[in-house]
């Protein structure tokens, strides 16, 4: 499952299920996901910002845009990616606990500690409170990672995340700004739920064939349609980003580090192997910002969603360099 719910899709290391065997393709597809993703997502940026007219206009189609994205991480889930998290609830569940409690803290005491703007630490605080970025699978897949783990913890993230996002966005951001919860609610609902249960209908209809068939393309309609988002986003915010960008890029640069770092301190105290560390320190410091993107935007500001654009773009580069080093050391239980 690897679509950037709002980054790069998970086809490489989940078509078949949580349970993938790595294979010198499996790999290769991989590495061109996390190495051109980020580059995409910049190139899209940097077109927004020198020609915001251009995107301006497209803003109401975000939710869509999503809805895309999750549709397509939809199709990558297989009857196994479920029966994964039965299999191992007390993984799953110390996965899924630390992904919500370490991010939105985290994004809490950044913003506070920074003395963000109230639009940039709600922004800030939303992209905590988002469910995990499926390229984190992907990650894990490279670093040698627990995929079936990753693959479980970020699937049951994104199905509660109609509940929880919102109740935590209210509880930590709302002192900044006013947050209906019960309408961010419905809005994940719509542009996260239904497509994701379209999506393995779908995948049900065609079979794992049919799913084989068009899984190479899968990564790149995920990677071309976030950075149609962050265009759209930097686009609103275009007009304020020169002057907030630098303090913008450090509290994603802290965010995303402690995510990463706390994420795999949380499985080594919880007494999870080597393969379960890594899996977490990725599904923990990976967001699905492009939700927190189109939340921020729809309920907010583009001022507000400007955190989660910069967050698309970090994370995929510095969970390939982790990933990278990673990769290097052997597994050690």
């Amino acid at each position: 499952m690897v679509s950037d719910r709002s980054e790069a899709p998970s086809s490489t290391a989940s078509t078949s299920g949580a349970e993938a065997v790595e294979t010198p393709k499996q790999r290769r597809a991989a590495l061109i996901a996390v190495t051109a993703l980020p580059i995409v997502v910049v190139l899209a940026g940097l077109w927004g910002y020198n020609q915001p007219d251009i995107f301006t206009p497209h803003a109401q189609w975000v939710p869509y845009l999503l809805g895309g994205v999750m549709f397509t991480m939809g199709l990558t889930l297989a009857p196994q990616d479920f029966a994964a998290v039965l299999r191992r609830p007390w993984a799953v569940l110390i996965g899924l606990a630390a992904h919500y409690v370490i991010m939105p803290g985290a994004g809490w005491v950044i913003a506070h500690a920074l003395s963000l703007s109230p639009e940039l630490a709600v922004g800030l605080i939303l992209v905590g409170c988002a469910p995990s970025g499926t390229a984190s699978n992907v990650m894990t897949f490279l670093s040698k990672g627990d995929v079936a783990l990753g693959v479980s913890v970020a699937t049951v993230s994104t199905l509660v995340a109609p509940v929880v996002t919102p109740a935590l966005t209210a509880l930590l951001a709302g002192s900044y700004l006013h947050v209906d919860a019960g309408s961010m609610m419905v809005d994940i609902v719509k542009t996260v739920l239904v497509p994701i249960v379209l999506g393995v209908v779908v995948r049900l209809v065609i079979k794992d064939a049919g799913v084989r068939a068009i899984a190479p393309a899968l990564p790149w309609i995920s990677a071309i349609v976030i950075a149609w988002i962050v265009a759209i986003v930097v686009a609103g915010s275009a007009g304020k980003l020169a002057s907030v960008g630098g303090i913008v890029f450090l509290a994603v640069l802290l965010h995303n580090g402690f995510g990463l770092g706390l994420g795999y301190l949380a499985a080594r105290l919880a007494g999870l192997d080597a393969k379960a560390r890594r899996a977490l320190a990725f599904e923990v410091g990976m967001q699905n910002s492009g939700l927190a993107a189109t939340l921020a935007k729809v309920h907010f500001s583009p001022l507000a969603a400007l955190p989660s654009a910069v967050f698309s773009v970090w994370h995929n580069v510095s969970g390939a360099v982790l990933a990278a080093w990673f990769a290097r050391r052997p597994v050690r239980d």
